[in-house]
């Protein structure tokens, strides 16, 4: 009940102000994950919610380290790559350097690893235990050059902070 109340007073990702619209993901970020704590039901409920709140998306989801490589976790939009290796393409290099990676052109990026060929842009959050271990990235594509920028890149680290919380003891 509360999330589908959520989603009915939310204001169109279309014509929200960027600041209020992180305002308001973040809000049912926190909702959304209240009483969950599994890091796959976490992970596709915010995957859901990005895709279809962010304007200008074709791709939202989940990469989870497995000690040797990022496998593909929930997500939204077409098929992917499965595997990546630790610091190819842009999520292997947010991940090895634990901070957010925004890429205004996909195909400007050296070792782009390109699953969707109509993604222009990129952000990347990095993920980490609270000891600091790597844990995932969150990944977002745009077919949109440039659809992203440092207020994208601080609003989705709030939300992840949020999905973080669950992994902490």
């Amino acid at each position: 009940m509360l999330i589908s109340l959520m989603f009915q007073l939310a204001p169109s990702p279309q014509t929200a102000d960027k600041s209020d619209l992180y305002r308001l993901l973040v809000a049912q970020s926190r909702a959304l994950l209240e009483d969950e704590r599994d890091p796959i039901a976490r992970a596709a409920n915010l995957a859901s919610l990005l895709y279809h709140q962010l304007p200008g998306l074709n791709w939202a989801g989940f990469y989870f380290w497995n000690g040797s490589e990022l496998v593909l976790g929930p997500f939204q939009g077409k098929p992917a790559c499965t595997r990546i290796a630790w610091g190819r393409g842009v999520c292997g290099r947010a991940l090895a350097s634990g901070r957010t990676l925004i890429v205004p052109d996909v195909h400007a990026f050296p070792d782009h690893i390109a699953c969707d060929p109509e993604s222009r842009s990129e952000i990347v959050v990095p993920l980490a235990h609270p000891s600091g271990a790597p844990f995932g990235v969150l990944d977002l594509d745009s077919p949109i050059p440039g659809r992203f920028d440092e207020e994208d890149g601080r609003g989705l680290e709030a939300i992840v902070a949020i999905y973080l919380e669950a992994l902490a003891p």
